[in-house]
């Protein structure tokens, strides 16, 4: 019996183009593991009326590890739209599997690196003082919030008159008070105690652990107070603990900007929700971007890893797939450090920056080339072309 099983869902368009490819790595890396194939996506939403069936759940439930490919996620309207005719109007409304998944396991911490590989011509270079170029290392681990904020779905267009009701007991209602509740749109972020103190200690052990220097709480507390302002009285807890690491806090708009201006100041992030995605997203697009970006979602009993790309639909059905196959390889790789596989792990992300320094195998995206079939005629690699030179490279 293998030691481990790993609950694949490959979902939407490239989704089913990478997750194999992953698999391949582990394979040939030596992971002891048996493969689940699960249900998820845009044609289970059309079928069925259900993006996330619950057999998924389900084998999640049982096994606690899974490996996620991508989702297609579309507007209220165009998601009702394609349901099949006999489930239309029948009161199912679309919402994101991923994002399910996540609030249905407390899936709360999500930890996104990215991390520069030398010689990857996508990497982030600055003018040096004295002219020419520099290539900054960048090695940031991002810390996010997965399950709360902004992204809880406590929203309304519309709201019922008991939620206002209760929004106008604050004195800031005020000035909406003469706003039809036809033309209010409200969305609620909203933190916990619990959430904030789990990923600040998430965040300082992992800081502690891998050897970087500064926890840097990026927010928005001068103007976002009480939710801001809790990750951050819960940073400070858990700095205190940990003597030996740095505390920074940053605004995310004025964050935005150093990071690219001094990437390589920054090692573990800590951000809510929405806040996290827009800085990890940043951060992606200085060591490669989508491509590049791997990330796990992690709870107390259960864990999913996955590309942070879309579904890109317009590249799946290319023949061959021209996609770049490393982001949900990395994802792989973090997979094998949540199981104490970490020899294999680095293994992994070694044979993936030979690979990338070598450059004789570039993907589209590397060659910073519009993709479309005619990207192999000028000299990209595909899909498993970049995989099979991973392979080459592993033991």
């Amino acid at each position: 019996m293998a030691k481990h099983t790993v609950v694949t869902m490959p979902g939407d368009g490239i989704g089913k183009v990478v997750l194999p490819q992953a698999l391949r790595v582990l394979e040939k890396v030596g992971f002891d593991a048996e493969y689940v194939h699960a249900d998820i996506g845009w044609e289970f939403w059309v079928r069925e009326g259900n993006p996330l069936p619950q057999r998924t759940l389900d084998l999640l439930e049982e096994h606690k590890l899974g490996l996620f490919g991508a989702i297609t996620s579309k507007p209220k309207a165009e998601a009702a739209a394609e349901l099949d005719p006999s489930l239309r109007d029948k009161g199912y409304v679309y919402y994101s599997p991923i994002v399910g998944l996540r609030q249905h396991f407390d899936l709360d911490i999500c930890l996104r690196p990215c991390r520069s590989f030398p010689g990857n011509p996508l990497n982030f270079i600055r003018k040096k003082p004295g002219g020419g170029f520099e290539e900054p290392p960048v090695d940031v681990a991002i810390f996010r919030q997965n399950t709360e904020g902004l992204y809880a779905g406590v929203e309304w267009t519309d709201p019922p008159p008991e939620v206002r009701k209760a929004l106008e007991t604050h004195p800031k209602m005020a000035r909406f008070k003469d706003v039809p509740s036809s033309d209010l749109a409200v969305s609620c972020r909203i933190f916990t105690r619990e959430a904030c103190r789990r990923i600040c200690r998430a965040a300082f052990e992992y800081a502690a652990k891998k050897g970087y220097k500064s926890v840097t709480v990026c927010e928005k507390p001068n103007v976002v107070r009480e939710t801001s302002g809790m990750m951050g009285e819960e940073a400070r807890a858990a700095a205190g603990d940990f003597p030996g690491i740095d505390l920074w806090f940053t605004n995310i708009d004025a964050q935005m900007m150093w990071l690219t201006k001094d990437p390589e100041k920054y090692g573990v992030i800590v951000a809510g929700n929405l806040f996290g995605d827009i800085i990890s997203d940043g951060f992606a697009g200085l060591v490669g971007g989508l491509g590049f970006a791997c990330s796990g979602n992690i709870g107390p009993k259960a864990a999913v890893f996955e590309p942070t790309h879309g579904s890109a639909p317009k590249y799946a059905e290319l023949d061959p797939p021209i996609v770049n196959p490393i982001a949900m390889i990395l994802s792989a790789a973090m997979l094998l450090d949540h199981v104490g596989e970490e020899e294999k792990a680095e293994a992994v992300r070694k044979a993936v920056g030979e690979v990338v320094a070598e450059g004789r195998v570039r993907t589209y995206d590397m060659l910073r080339l519009r993709g479309g079939p005619e990207v192999i005629a000028k000299g990209a690699a595909a899909t498993e072309e970049m995989t099979q030179a991973i392979l080459e490279r592993l033991p």
